[in-house]
């Protein structure tokens, strides 16, 4: 027989069970009810209010347009540096990216025959210099004395020619003795002419003087050439600035008219940008502008437009514009890049919107989302100046209005709810 006592208590237990787990559906089954409730009552809402959408506000504030753009540091000029005589390369005496001062040796080149050509230069002067030393202390003293001595036997000579032409006028001496004292005569008249001649050729601004001292020209003419290609053996820094390349190495054969180094001078830096031809009519010198280095994004440097080109680069579609930079920071380099906002306009204590509001922007004829009895409604507006975020509102809006950003999906005539950020 079957203990019918003991099953009661488990037949209980059974029913229980079976109640709780009923309950707890019953639970779960009206929980989602609710919610079901809950959502449809939310999209009835939604369905009659609208989406709620985070619109912009129309403020007033402080406006600023800039063109923005992208170039390259270099300086207004470079300077090739290069050999003015063919020569090999003795030593390379700087580094590239050094900086050097006016009048420092770059490089040396080998200067054994410069030196010996020099060398020969100087004794040609001083050959010369001899020359004209001898011409002034031996041959014009010298001639100045032959004159003298040829005025006493010239006037020697004419006395004895006058005193035998009278004796011959009186029949005491004979006409050979008169021709004798004739010759004597004419010689000495000639002695005195060619001693005449001496002391002219070697006195100044005679011809001996005049050829000694051309000599002496020529030979310090050389001497001055043979030590200016001695110079030329060592290539001397024309100014001031920073070494940007280098082409040359020690035992190299330097040549006129081969660029062995460059240098960028010290003083202004420029910036040099391309800048799309479509804001050629924003732009104008002095304007002022930030530039960052694209290295040192976080740090940023005044400049000021100083040319504008006056052709546009068909092939880019962009016109050449260059800043200059007055105070360069000091990590700034050659050819390297940057980033530079030019002010072109601004605005002050005017209406503003952000951009992401404004459709059909470069149409010509722009307008915004906004609200009227609580649909979205097209609203023409007019344009000022344009930021890199906001746009300047002329017209067609006041402050306080909202507008709907071009991405919240709305379209025009739709119910929504406008949320401020």
């Amino acid at each position: 027989m079957v203990d019918q006592t003991a099953a009661l208590p488990r037949q209980k237990a059974s029913s229980l069970s079976a109640l709780g787990s009923a309950v707890w559906a019953h639970r779960w089954f009206v929980l989602a009810v609710m919610l079901l409730l809950g959502f449809g009552g939310w999209q009835s809402v939604r369905a009659v209010l609208g989406p709620a959408v985070v619109v912009d506000l129309v403020r007033r504030g402080d406006l600023v347009e800039t063109v923005v753009a992208s170039g390259h540091v270099e300086t207004p000029f470079r300077v090739e540096i290069g050999s003015q005589i063919t020569g090999t390369v003795d030593d390379v005496l700087v580094q590239e990216g050094q900086r050097v001062t006016k009048g420092q040796p770059l490089i040396s080149l080998e200067a054994r025959e410069l030196k010996a050509a020099v060398l020969q230069a100087q004794g040609a002067v001083a050959q010369a210099e001899a020359r004209m030393r001898q011409l002034a202390e031996l041959t014009l003293p010298s001639a100045k004395e032959a004159l003298r001595q040829a005025q006493a036997t010239l006037l020697n000579a004419q006395q004895t020619y006058d005193r035998t032409s009278q004796l011959a006028s009186n029949g005491c001496a004979t006409r050979a003795a008169l021709d004798e004292a004739q010759k004597t005569l004419d010689v000495a008249l000639a002695q005195k002419r060619a001693a005449e001649f001496q002391v002219f050729t070697a006195s100044p601004g005679g011809s001996d003087s005049v050829m000694a001292e051309t000599q002496l020209n020529q030979a310090r003419a050389n001497l001055d050439t043979a030590q200016s290609r001695l110079g030329y053996a060592t290539i001397l820094a024309p100014r001031d600035g920073v070494l940007i390349t280098r082409n040359v190495e020690k035992g190299a054969v330097a040549q006129p008219g081969k660029a062995l180094l460059v240098l960028a001078p010290a003083g202004d830096v420029q910036l040099v940008l391309q800048i799309d031809e479509r804001n050629l009519g924003k732009l104008a010198l002095g304007q002022t502008a930030l530039a960052s280095a694209d290295a040192y994004p976080d740090r940023r440097f005044a400049a000021v437009v100083s040319y504008i080109n006056p052709g546009v680069d068909i092939s880019r579609a962009s016109v050449q514009v260059k800043l200059t930079v007055k105070d360069p920071p000091d990590y700034l380099r050659q050819d390297m890049t940057v980033s530079v906002d030019i002010e072109v306009a601004a605005r002050r204590d005017t209406l503003e919107l952000p951009v992401r509001s404004v459709h059909d922007l470069t149409s010509g004829q722009p307008w915004v989302l906004g609200v009227k009895d609580g649909r979205a409604a097209k609203i023409p507006v007019r344009v000022g100046i344009r930021g890199n975020s906001h746009v300047e509102i002329v017209a067609g809006l006041s402050a306080g209005d909202v507008a709907v950003p071009q991405s919240s999906g709305v379209v025009t005539g739709q119910r929504f709810r406008a949320v401020l950020p």
